[in-house]
């Protein structure tokens, strides 16, 4: 499969990215970027990026967060998804982070895991966009796509990171999401994905097989 061309197609696409997406592109910030993928997960942008501009509103620090009020944090991040136990896992990591970490988000996967509410996806991300450290983060949009296009064959988004750390070029680790998350929003969506206006449909396995 020729991912550079792909890539290079997808690269140029005139798709909107979402308000969120823009602001992980921006923030550059580990800890900004670890509590607000907290908050985006099984949940909609459009609802997480107002809701993190409120929570930021609170705070920026571990140390803001690890002395605030869970209530407090809860009402400014609703209605997003899991919203009380995302405030709580917020609060605990800034203590955590605070008391073990000298309020310095680690730089190491294995490390971020160990925190409560932190998988690979978040940790990935974390990763890529606070440290700028290469890094794949897997979310239903990457692993939707790559499986579509007949990059890999998985079953689950962990699955699919360790067939992109296989296969794609390192060069493409930093960006691949959001280049694959804004594809997935505008055109190669969950239902009903508008395969005519897809950029890359000649590339793809499954658009390709469904024409024969």
């Amino acid at each position: 499969m020729k991912i550079d061309e792909i890539i290079q197609l997808l690269k140029k696409e005139d798709s909107p990215r979402s308000e969120f997406v823009k602001y992980m592109e921006d923030v550059h910030d580990p800890f900004l970027v670890l509590i607000s993928c907290i908050l985006s997960l099984r949940t909609k942008d459009e609802t997480t990026y107002p809701a993190t501009l409120r929570m930021l509103k609170l705070g920026r620090t571990p140390e803001d967060f690890a002395s605030m009020e869970e209530e407090t944090l809860s009402q400014a991040i609703y209605p997003v998804g899991f919203y009380r136990n995302k405030a709580r896992q917020i609060i605990e990591l800034s203590k955590e982070l605070v008391e073990k970490y000298d309020s310095k988000v680690p730089s190491d996967i294995d490390e971020l895991v160990k925190f409560n509410g932190v998988g690979r996806k978040t940790a990935n991300l974390t990763l890529a966009k606070g440290f700028q450290i290469p890094a794949i983060c897997v979310d239903v949009h990457v692993h939707r796509i790559s499986n579509r296009l007949g990059y890999v064959s998985t079953k689950t988004p962990d699955e699919t990171e360790m067939e992109l750390r296989k296969k794609l070029p390192k060069k493409y680790w930093l960006d691949i999401n959001t280049i694959l998350v804004t594809h997935g929003q505008n055109i190669c969506k969950p239902q009903r994905p508008l395969c005519e206006r897809c950029c890359i449909a000649k590339y793809c396995k499954t658009f390709n097989s469904s024409k024969t």
